[in-house]
C-alpha cells in the first residue's frame, strides 16, 4: 500500500499499553472488529520500572500476530516509543519482525529532538526494504503557549518536511495540552468549548493540512455501563473534527473506533458535489448549485472536493445526509 493509500487508512487509532493482556489474540481473533489501526504504548501508559518488561512484552506480541501479516485486511501496527534513542534501540531489537509494524509515534516532538528524530528515521529507511513510516506528536509546551507557538510550528514544519516521504500523519496531543493550562472537558463538553486549547488545534491546521493529513487529538469519553450520552458528545466531536479539516482520530477504547470510524464517512451530499467538481461538464460557467443547495465553484472547491473522494474510497459514503 502506498503512502498516499496509507494516510488516510490510520482512521480511529487505538491506543493500548504494550502490556495489555494477551493483544495478539484478542487481535487476531477479531476482538477489535471495528478497528483497523493500533498503536502500542511504551511511552505515557508504561511506568518508567517496568520498561523492559513491557518491550519483551510488545516483542512477543508482535511475533505472534505474524500469522495475520499477510492478509489483505490486516490492521496498520504502530508503536510509540519515547524519544529518538529509544527509537533507534528498539527498532534494532525488532530485527525481521520490524516489517510487521506500519511505523512508529513519535511522542513530545519539538524543537530539541526533530533533528535527532529525522536523522534516526533516515537512517532506519536508509537499508529498509519497506518504507518505516513515522507520526510526530505536537504536544509540548512550546507549541501550547502563544508567545512560542508560530515559532515552534514554523521550525518542525520544517523538520518534517525533511522526512516527509515516511510521515503519515501529524498527531495533536489534546490531554497535554489540556494538562499544560489545568483545564480539562466535562462529560457533556468538546475539546473546541476549551478556547485556549481550541486555537492552539487551529493553529496546528493552518501550519501542516495543507501539506499533510493530521489527525484529531483524543476524546476522553468512552463506553458507560449508565449512559450511551458520552456517544452524542463523540459525534459532535468528530462532527467538528471534520469541520475543521481532521482526519482520523486518536482513540483509547474500542467502544470509540466505530463511532469515529461512521463519522468518517461521507455525506451522500458532499460526494455529490465532489463528483460534480472533478468532473465539471459546464464549458462555460465555473459555478453551480450543489446537492444541497451549497453553491459549487469548480476553480475554489478542488481540493475539498479530492480530499472528500478520498474519504469515500476508504470510509464510503453514509446511508443518510448528516
Amino acid at each position: 500500500m502506498t503512502k498516499e493509500e496509507l494516510e488516510y487508512r490510520v482512521g480511529a487509532l487505538l491506543y493500548m499499553p504494550a502490556l495489555y493482556p494477551n493483544i495478539a489474540e484478542k487481535i487476531a481473533n477479531g476482538r477489535f472488529r471495528d478497528v483497523n489501526s493500533f498503536a502500542f504504548c511504551l511511552e505515557d501508559s508504561i511506568q518508567n520500572a517496568v520498561l523492559d518488561k513491557a518491550e519483551r512484552a510488545l516483542l512477543h506480541s508482535l511475533h505472534s500476530l505474524k500469522r495475520i501479516a499477510d492478509k489483505q485486511d490486516a490492521p496498520l501496527l504502530f508503536v510509540r516509543i519515547r524519544d529518538p534513542l529509544h527509537l533507534q534501540r528498539f527498532h534494532e531489537s525488532l530485527g525481521k519482525d520490524s516489517s510487521l509494524l506500519t511505523g512508529y509515534i513519535l511522542p513530545k516532538f519539538d524543537e530539541s529532538n526533530a533533528g535527532d528524530y529525522v536523522r534516526v528515521v533516515r537512517e532506519m529507511n536508509a537499508g529498509a526494504t519497506e518504507p518505516v513510516f513515522v507520526m510526530p506528536i505536537l504536544e509540548t509546551e512550546r507549541v501550547a503557549c502563544v508567545e512560542t507557538r508560530r515559532g515552534a510550528l514554523g521550525a518542525l514544519k520544517r523538520s518534517i518536511d525533511g522526512m516527509r516521504e515516511y510521515v503519515l500523519n501529524i498527531r495533536c496531543g489534546g490531554a497535554d495540552f489540556c494538562n499544560i493550562f489545568g483545564v480539562r472537558c466535562a462529560r457533556s463538553q468538546t475539546i473546541y468549548e476549551i478556547g485556549v486549547v481550541r486555537d492552539i488545534l487551529i493553529d496546528i491546521l493552518n501550519y501542516f493540512s495543507r501539506s499533510y493529513v493530521v489527525s484529531a487529538p483524543v476524546c476522553e469519553f468512552f463506553e458507560s455501563d449508565t449512559s450511551d450520552a458520552w456517544k452524542e458528545v463523540l459525534r459532535k466531536e468528530t462532527r467538528l473534527d471534520r469541520l475543521n479539516g481532521f482526519v482520523g482520530k486518536t482513540a483509547i477504547h474500542p467502544s470509540q473506533a466505530p463511532v469515529i470510524a461512521e463519522s468518517m464517512k461521507v455525506s451522500q451530499a458532499d460526494y455529490a458535489d465532489a463528483l460534480q467538481i472533478l468532473h465539471w461538464e459546464d464549458q462555460e460557467l465555473g459555478v453551480s448549485r450543489g446537492a444541497d443547495g451549497r453553491m459549487n465553484e469548480v476553480k475554489v472547491h478542488d481540493t475539498w472536493a479530492r480530499k472528500t473522494l478520498r474519504l469515500a474510497e476508504v470510509y464510503g459514503v453514509a446511508s443518510e445526509s448528516f
